[in-house]
């Protein structure tokens, strides 16, 4: 038996246009997961879609902002349409979402609500708008589920200068705690990934400063910037029957930077 297995299941990736969630969409797909690919730049969606259809998976693109309720709702209505009900819902959507080029790093105390904003609308209002829009049909269904929240190693540690999004990362954190009790008696689990320094689009700028990332280094056991494909592969873990058992838990995949109990 493979415990991997996710043929027959539909799984959400939100944020999957590029990065961590593009792996994360393809591997599920890897493993028989029906796929619906969320990104807000809707090419990225339709060429991840594609590109799962033209290695012999079912995907669609589902694009739309997940700071946006009514978005969710459409794109969640439409995976159900055209995929079948929910299995699993991956929030991976993060960073500043649309909203990067109106963030800086500088110190907290020079900062304002509106730079605050854009960390907080995708990675905390994104999984409670997205757990809102999937959940209710999920539980109806009464076949079980698995709820998977992308969250990184700022929202377990800290990260100076990166605050707000830290704040956002806890909180997403407690979200999916919290879910995790309400949806036990559902065959429902609810769980994090923890991640730090992985090489995506959104970090190319810095990984191609040796020195930085040299520096960074010193502070990881495993001295290497991870891969997309490494974050992926935890998740379909958890989304598998492999992990009926578990819920409620945060699992660091971040090569060292912070140690779990």
């Amino acid at each position: 038996m493979n415990l991997l297995d996710l043929t027959g299941r539909t799984a959400i990736v939100t944020g999957a246009g590029q990065g961590v969630g593009r792996a994360i969409a393809e591997h599920l797909s890897a493993h028989g997961a029906r796929v619906a690919v969320n990104d807000y730049v809707a090419g990225r969606a339709e060429a991840v879609a594609g590109a799962i259809r033209a290695a012999g998976g079912t995907a669609i693109a589902v694009p739309g902002d997940v700071t946006e309720l009514s978005a969710v709702m459409a794109l969640a209505d439409r995976a159900v349409g055209e995929l079948g009900p929910v299995d699993v819902l991956v929030n991976n959507a993060g960073n500043a979402g649309a909203a990067t080029s109106k963030v800086t790093q500088r110190p907290f105390w020079e900062t304002d609500p509106a730079e605050w904003d854009a960390f907080i609308g995708v990675n905390l209002l994104g999984p409670l708008n997205c757990a809102r829009a999937v959940l209710p049909a999920m539980v109806e269904a009464g076949r079980g589920g698995r709820l998977i929240t992308i969250i990184s190693d700022a929202g377990r540690v800290g990260e100076p200068g990166l605050e707000a999004y830290s704040a956002a990362k806890a909180g997403a954190a407690g979200l999916t705690r919290a879910l995790a009790r309400t949806l036990g008696r559902f065959e429902i689990t609810a769980n994090c990934i923890a991640i730090a320094a992985t090489r995506t689009p959104a970090t190319e700028r810095w990984v191609a400063d040796e020195e930085h990332v040299k520096k960074m280094l010193r502070n990881y056991v495993i001295r290497r910037i991870g891969e997309p494909d490494e974050i992926a592969a935890m998740a379909t873990f958890l989304a598998s029957s492999a992990a009926g058992w578990i819920t409620g838990q945060t699992y660091p995949v971040n090569g060292g930077f912070s140690f779990n109990l």
